[in-house]
């Protein structure tokens, strides 16, 4: 008879009642149902499906409450807690939570998930055979996922970030689409597992995957560089010592812009002749 195991559903029979539930057997082995995990009315001799799970005392033991997952299958699961020295809690619906470890979380914790955000989880055990969570990956997500239309590019899409890696993240949109962000693509923004992100369709990809990006398009982008140097120059009595010259680590510093972004913007201010440049600087016309 298979030994049992913990993230399984059983069926076993009602041994014997105890104080504080009742003792469960396959006829080898038996588990204790608390009267706390008890759903309806229970009998001696009675067939009961249990989920089995490892108690706080990490005894195996049984509840007929229905969780959200069982061994082998991947979800997406509610943060209950998070705990920095162990790893995250997720809800399975049961009365105790199930520990995703924090080898299983990004380096920066800064990117760990926070109360309330989901991840997409499954069942995996540690070497006393107590359950775990793991992280899904690409291959357990596909199932789930479908191709992105063309049409798709420019729209915003809301998803779910289920994997954080030193290039950016990868989503599931709630349209079933597999999205990834670069880094690059943040504007800055660090984002964290298991969060719930709105972004727009940069490019659907020949495979239907599809690219995100948090920047605005490129006019819009252009015409808030140039707002920015604009009230840099109204600071500084209409003069700066920048222009499309500057190094681009000084207008990085100065500005958070790429060269080709202060170029682009400056470009804009000039053919709208509200800035001229002269020895390397440029001012504000007076009539700004």
């Amino acid at each position: 008879m298979e030994k049992l195991k913990a993230g399984n559903k059983v069926k076993l029979k009602v041994e014997r009642q105890a104080p504080f539930g009742y003792f469960l057997s396959n006829g080898e082995e038996d588990v204790l149902l608390h009267q706390s995990e008890v759903v309806g009315q229970v009998k001696l001799g009675q067939l009961l499906e249990v989920f089995l799970y490892h108690d706080s005392k990490n005894r195996l033991a049984a509840t007929m409450l229905t969780p959200k997952i069982t061994e082998g299958e991947y979800k997406f699961l509610t943060v209950a807690d998070v705990n920095s020295r162990l790893g995250v809690y997720v809800d399975i619906g049961i009365h105790k939570d199930l520990l995703v470890s924090k080898d299983e979380m990004p380096t920066d914790k800064e990117q760990w998930p926070r109360a309330g955000d989901i991840l997409f989880v499954g069942i995996s055990y540690d070497k006393q055979g107590r359950m775990l969570g793991i992280l899904g990956k690409e291959e357990n997500i596909l199932p789930l996922s479908k191709e992105a239309p063309p049409s798709l590019v420019n729209k915003f899409v809301t998803g779910t970030i289920y994997h954080v890696f030193h290039l950016g993240a990868f989503l599931l949109t709630e349209d079933g689409y597999i999205a990834f962000l670069h880094r690059d693509e943040a504007e800055g923004y660090k984002v964290r597992l298991g969060e719930k992100l709105k972004a727009r369709v940069k490019w659907v990809r020949p495979d239907g995957k599809v690219n995100l990006t948090l920047l605005p398009k490129k006019e819009e982008r252009y015409g808030r560089d140039a707002l920015l140097i604009l009230q840099h120059l109204q600071s500084r009595n209409g003069m700066m010592p920048y222009s499309d010259e500057t190094s681009p680590e000084v207008l990085r510093q100065k500005f958070n812009l790429s060269k080709a972004a202060f170029k682009r913007a400056l470009g804009k201010l000039l053919k709208e002749g509200k800035v001229y440049q002269k020895d390397g600087w440029t001012y504000l016309k007076q009539d700004q």
